[in-house]
């Protein structure tokens, strides 16, 4: 994990999870008390993993919770009371959120932080894949509007416009996606 935020109302929480953290060598880690305090604090950064002991001072802590995971941290997870745990956990696990119940033990926060720790990473990898194909089909849409302007002023068929692009790719040493540009800004300008 690159980054953790740490949200408790209670300096208690706070130290327990800080020294928990610095046992497990956990670096980049930032605490804040109030959710206000954390809603300000997300305007300016992001984080990879969002902790937060409920309840908090100025709200409970549930709707920061879903709040934190609209806005990108891939991971969060809430620690409540074992008497709320499951109605919490009913209204957060359709966002992804983890919800434990407390008391706990050092073992299962340190299995819930290497779970949580693992889907970060396969969201993370699924995420990327995600970005590569919108790329390929942005890519895609701008060689066939390319096409669409050659056979429109050139009166080339399908297959020659795209004969054409990419023997100007190669010549040029450049991505099809470039040639699509500089086409489409010729054409459409």
């Amino acid at each position: 994990m690159e980054s953790i935020l740490i949200v408790s109302g209670s300096e208690k929480g706070r130290e327990v999870l800080r020294e928990f953290l610095a046992v497990h060598a956990y670096q980049d880690v930032v605490y804040t008390g109030h959710a206000a305090e954390t809603r300000r604090l997300l305007l300016d950064r992001t984080f990879d993993l969002c902790v937060i002991n409920t309840p908090l001072p100025d709200e409970f802590g549930s709707e920061l919770a879903i709040s934190i995971v609209e806005q990108g941290v891939s991971q969060v997870m809430c620690l409540v009371k074992s008497d709320v745990a499951d109605t919490v956990s009913i209204k957060l696990e359709d966002y992804g959120i983890f919800v434990l119940a407390k008391p706990l033990n050092k073992q299962t926060l340190w299995s819930a932080f290497k779970l949580m720790q693992a889907a970060h990473h396969r969201l993370r990898g699924l995420q990327n894949q995600n970005d590569l194909l919108r790329q390929k089909i942005e890519d895609i849409r701008l060689v066939d509007r390319a096409k669409c302007l050659l056979i429109s002023y050139l009166k080339m068929t399908e297959p020659q416009a795209h004969r054409y692009i990419e023997k100007q790719a190669m010549d040029l040493r450049l991505p099809k996606r470039e040639v699509a540009i500089h086409l489409i800004r010729t054409y459409e300008e």
